[in-house]
């Protein structure tokens, strides 16, 4: 069964008060008469990179057929990423100009415009692209703190506070989670054994080495550990990678077909389904979202309270979309037109701060590419945009025009950052990196991002490391 593209304008539902009204592409006029744009903050997922690892790596070994030849090293985005994120800056260019928040071939001044990446090479490439096609006219200075493919403690999910009690309630969270880790997992079982009669996994190196021959997860186990990102452990991770690899390939051929074998569109997305499994479990449960989102949290917090900005670019993972969302109580949208359930690749959450002169208000929308975007480079504008769908906040209500008010949403942000203020710290849970007093570092951020002049009480970003100063 081949795919079939569905071409449809997506018109955002806001279900909390059951009235419809038009997304971010097609504010009514009445909109636009009642409500200026002052600012929008972009939280991004990279677009479209080459499996994590490479050469000889595991996934290329479960199969004897051969792989598609990426057009990046490993991990770094590809040439059709840095394509598809240029066109999507292009479509954000168009709708800030129509809004009148830039100017058309704007060059900022000032701080009004930010572009914040990690330093890993697919999330600044991501950026850059996105800046060319957003800003075309201006060299912009993507922001950046470390050498390449170094990770910024602001975008790394990990856990800077831990306590024995506190670990607990992450891993009961997890065991409530769809049944539990292992019912997760076994509810995978007929898509992996799909993956692997697509690979043909009894004839790959790794059968005929007496490696494996099957996908397992009975051994899986999960980490969590001061000062480290959650991780998982056991037979799942290869699941996990290979299922990453099939998807990345199908971008990059253009084909819904998998080594001969033609997958319906409701098989791809049972494969992007295997790795929700996997960033599931270790970035979405809330307890451990505030710890592990936090810095990111903060970060567009803060921005939103701005006055002087009017444009924000951060640019990061899957797993800080997740966890920011699992954090704030972000309710992502079933996707449509696309394989990844949630946030597909090179997604958006997309803050838009609106004001009626009065009262300052926020729509919250997921923006990406469907996947007949990503195969056929479609050219994006006003009148062919991107899918754009809105995202629910759990608790808050929006009001009669789609739009949450911001002292709602703020308050929400406050109330994640409180959460993660209240979890004791024990000092022996991991140990910090410290510095005597003496020897003071050139260079100091803090756990938002921030660089500042001398050590503080609390965590401490120095040379990328972490530390604690009591």
């Amino acid at each position: 069964m081949k795919y079939k593209y569905v071409f449809r304008m997506v018109v955002a539902m806001a279900t909390l008060c059951g009235t419809s009204v038009n997304g971010q592409t097609k504010r009514s006029d009445d909109f636009h008469a009642k409500y200026e744009l002052k600012e929008v903050v972009v939280m991004s997922r990279h677009n479209i990179r080459s499996p994590l690892s490479s050469g000889g790596a595991a996934y290329q070994r479960v199969t004897p057929y051969e792989w598609f030849h990426w057009t990046s090293p490993g991990s770094q985005l590809s040439l059709r990423g840095g394509v598809l994120e240029t066109e999507m800056g292009q479509f954000f260019r168009k709708w800030v100009v129509g809004e009148n928040l830039l100017p058309d071939n704007y060059r900022p001044e000032g701080d009004e415009v930010l572009f914040y990446a990690n330093s890993r090479q697919r999330t600044f490439a991501t950026a850059k692209y996105f800046s060319a096609g957003f800003l075309p006219f201006a060299n912009v200075e993507i922001t950046h703190k470390y050498e390449e493919d170094k990770m910024d403690p602001v975008f790394t999910p990990q856990f800077t506070k831990m306590n024995d009690t506190y670990r607990q309630e992450v891993i009961d969270e997890l065991q409530t989670m769809h049944g539990g880790p292992q019912a997760w997992m076994n509810a995978q079982k007929p898509t992996l054994d799909l993956m692997e009669e697509v690979l043909d996994m009894a004839h790959s190196p790794a059968a005929l080495q007496g490696d494996t021959t099957h996908f397992w997860f009975d051994d899986t186990q999960i980490k969590i550990e001061k000062g480290d990102e959650p991780r998982m452990t056991g037979g799942y991770t290869l699941a996990n990678s290979v299922a990453d690899a099939l998807v990345l390939q199908c971008y990059e051929t253009e084909s819904m077909t998998a080594f001969g074998h033609e997958l319906t569109t409701e098989q791809w997305r049972a494969i992007c389904a295997v790795k929700s499994v996997y960033d599931g479990l270790l970035f979405t449960s809330h307890r451990a979202a505030v710890n592990l989102a936090y810095p990111l949290v903060s970060r567009i917090r803060e921005e939103l309270q701005r006055q002087d900005r009017k444009f924000m670019f951060l640019c990061g993972h899957d797993s800080n979309l997740a966890s920011i969302g699992a954090a704030l109580g972000l309710v992502f949208p079933e996707t449509e037109r696309a394989l990844e359930l949630h946030t597909p690749i090179g997604s958006k959450i997309v803050f838009e701060k609106w004001s009626d002169g009065k009262e300052e208000y926020v729509a919250v929308n997921l923006v990406y590419q469907a996947v007949d975007q990503l195969q056929g480079h479609t050219l994006l504008s006003l009148d062919v945009p991107p899918m754009v769908l809105p995202v629910t906040v759990k608790g808050l209500t929006v009001n009669s025009d789609g739009l949450y008010r911001f002292a709602d949403l703020d308050a929400r942000f406050a109330e994640a950052m409180e959460e993660y203020e209240a979890i004791s710290d024990t000092p022996d849970a991991v140990g910090a990196v410290r510095q005597s007093d003496n020897a003071q570092p050139s260079v100091i951020y803090n756990l938002q991002g921030q660089r500042i002049s001398h050590l503080q009480q609390g965590v401490n970003i120095v040379g990328g490391e972490k530390m604690v100063v009591k």
